[in-house]
């Protein structure tokens, strides 16, 4: 227990930064000496020199691997090692110095990432350019198939982006293990200079598609970005009507994640038809926001000019797809602006759908209602 507490000091003093207390209590003990050099401590298996390295202590990690003589390879639990940690939290100096102890610059954790990659998760300029020049790898893929150049996409800095085009032009020619490109990535975390970048200095097919048919437009507008929506239109003939492996627009798209500016835009701007059906069940956009729950997507889609009453292969309204999701408020909603709850083609009503006693109620209680 004594030794525990000892060591959770430890921890302590290198995260704090304190080397001179580091010092003092190494070198009063040897047996805790030793069990430094070697130690993993905790769940996550860290050692001083991950917690050094983390905190950007550039003092103490040379005190560690100079005096104490610690293995600058040691890797915790996930195989992350002290490289990984500076380079995830862009503590230069401390990057800097690893490397020039030869550290393994292409080292990989857990899931295969390596240290550049971390440091893509940042958007360190100086730290990948550490890295770059020494030779750190940046078309190596992790788990998910993804490189450092996906990385950097979804964070959004345009410097980093040219500064690993600059390394190998050709790293934009990739894809995820469910081929999702770096375009697709940029435009679904709305990296507006990112994209213009791609589609200015990279060869994307049009409407390239990942695994699940998805465009990098659908993955622009499902998530609100309309300025990215209007650039893949513009440099790259994106099509708004294009129709992923299941047979859905992204009209349908931005109504299942309530977009509701993505949706006015494809309707107004792009005269895209509020009633263009999806999938073999030809279901309809406001098949989609009420099976989601989305009782303001609904009212903007009547707005527009969506049939309230239209239905399903099997006669299913919008009804019976809020209380397929068990949304009371938004089945509720559909019976005020005028749905009743009527059977579909097998003869089932909405009431039947439901398992949450709220949504039950509801629906009974209009039925109840009705004369």
């Amino acid at each position: 227990m004594e030794e525990e507490n000892i060591l959770k000091n430890l921890i302590k003093l290198v995260q704090d930064g304190q080397l001179c207390l580091l010092k003092e209590a190494l070198e009063a003990n040897d047996d805790i000496r030793q069990a430094v050099i070697r130690g993993h401590f905790g769940r996550s298996g860290d050692t001083l020199l991950h917690y050094a390295a983390r905190h950007g202590h550039l003092d103490i990690l040379k005190y560690l691997l100079e005096d104490i003589d610690m293995d600058i390879e040691l890797h915790n639990n996930d195989y992350k090692r002290s490289l990984h940690e500076a380079s995830s939290m862009s503590h230069e100096p401390c990057v800097s110095y690893l490397l020039e102890r030869r550290a393994k610059v292409d080292c990989l954790k857990k899931a295969d990432w390596t240290p550049l990659m971390m440091a893509c998760t940042r958007r360190s300029v100086e730290v990948i350019e550490l890295l770059l020049e020494e030779d750190a790898n940046p078309s190596l893929k992790n788990k998910d198939g993804w490189t450092a150049f996906h990385i950097a996409c979804r964070e959004g800095d345009p410097a980093v982006i040219e500064r690993l085009l600059q390394a190998n032009s050709e790293l934009w020619r990739t894809e995820s293990k469910t081929k999702r490109t770096p375009l697709h990535t940029a435009a679904m975390h709305g990296c507006e200079d990112v994209v213009q970048i791609l589609l200015e200095r990279c060869e994307y097919e049009r409407d390239s598609r990942d695994s699940c048919g998805v465009t990098p437009f659908m993955d622009a507008v499902r998530n609100g970005h309309i300025p990215i929506a209007r650039l893949l239109l513009d440099k790259h003939q994106a099509s708004p009507v294009a129709v992923d492996v299941l047979g859905v627009q992204p009209l349908h798209q931005v109504c299942v994640t309530a977009q509701e500016g993505a949706l006015c835009f494809l309707v107004q701007e792009l005269g895209v038809d509020i009633n263009t059906r999806a999938t073999k069940m030809q279901l309809t956009a406001l098949h989609y926001a009420a099976k989601e729950g989305h009782t303001n997507t609904l009212k903007t889609l009547l707005e527009l000019g969506a049939d309230l009453y239209a239905t399903d292969t099997k006669g299913r309204t919008a009804l019976h797809m809020a209380s397929i999701g068990q949304h009371a408020d938004t089945a509720g909603a559909l019976l005020a602006l005028g749905l009743s709850d009527s059977a579909d083609t097998s003869g089932v009503r909405a009431v039947q759908l439901a398992r949450k006693p709220t949504v039950k109620t509801v629906l009974e209680s209009h039925t109840q209602d009705t004369p």
